[in-house]
């Protein structure tokens, strides 16, 4: 009986340090104003961008956001291209969608504006109003496509490669 009686004093102290820290740790979160990831994770998707969508990069004045590979994000991405002045999609035979594609985005004056990576079929870039050319590679196959960003609106590039 006596034993019977520590072990439940045992488990109601141990519930209750769990609980203290618990709820210390989702004081600690929400005073961090970081909702999964964090501002340095450039790959989660639970990031402070929230809904599924990946974290936004920067390149000079060139924010862009890549990602798609999970349902979430690949959904966020897609639900998000209308507030994006190019949105770029990568795929290969049967539609399978393709990753680390490097992306190199130029001006009519043949200024590098973006140099990077996608981590998934979808990059969002946001460019300002003009022409460019996105110069993507998979693997060692280069394509090329001229785009022009409209003021108001959004242009679409789709890169198809057979990997067969």
């Amino acid at each position: 009986m006596k034993n019977q009686g520590n072990r439940r004093r045992l488990v109601a102290a141990a519930v209750g340090a769990a609980l203290t820290l618990g709820l210390a740790g989702g004081a600690w979160a929400q005073a961090s104003d970081v909702s999964g990831g964090s501002t340095t994770d450039n790959g989660s998707a639970g990031n402070v961008n929230g809904g599924g969508m990946p974290q936004i990069q920067s390149e000079g004045d060139v924010q862009y956001v890549s990602g798609g590979v999970g349902s979430d994000e690949s959904k966020a991405l897609q639900a998000a291209q209308s507030q994006w002045p190019l949105s770029m999609r990568f795929t290969g035979p049967g539609s399978d969608f393709l990753a680390d594609v490097h992306v190199q985005i130029v001006d009519a004056h043949g200024a590098d504006v973006l140099n990077a990576s996608s981590r998934g079929p979808y990059m969002l870039v946001r460019l300002h109003p003009g022409r460019y050319t996105v110069h993507a590679r998979y693997k060692s196959d280069d394509q090329q496509k001229a785009v022009t960003v409209p003021a108001q609106g959004t242009a679409k590039a789709a890169f198809y490669w057979n990997t067969q």
